[in-house]
């Protein structure tokens, strides 16, 4: 469970400077508040590219397993071709792996 956050900091920049701030939250993809959290704590900011399309496709695959258990509980699917299934998985993981690996 994520804490709460109520706690308030207030800082005085330029406007040019908070402009900064935020172009490079967003190209981080973070809102401002957790590029400052991040930088503040000293932590690196890691952003992979393509990593969104890649799961995105992995949500819709776990929801398709979903709904082939559900159905399989049901008895109204007795036949699965896994065979096909295990090479969808292998290919997103093959995916992920390149995306993530360092250079």
């Amino acid at each position: 469970m994520q804490k709460k956050k109520t706690a308030i900091v207030t800082a005085r920049m330029t406007p040019e400077v908070k402009q900064r701030l935020q172009e490079r939250a967003r190209d981080a993809g973070m809102t401002l508040t957790q590029y400052l959290i991040i930088c503040g704590l000293g932590q690196e900011i890691v952003r992979v590219e393509g990593l969104d399309a890649v799961l995105s496709e992995l949500k819709a695959q776990g929801r398709n397993l979903n709904q082939l258990t559900t159905l399989a509980n049901m008895g109204r699917l007795t036949v699965l071709r896994s065979d096909e299934l295990l090479d969808k998985y292998a290919s997103l993981c093959e995916q992920v792996n390149r995306l993530t690996e360092v250079s």
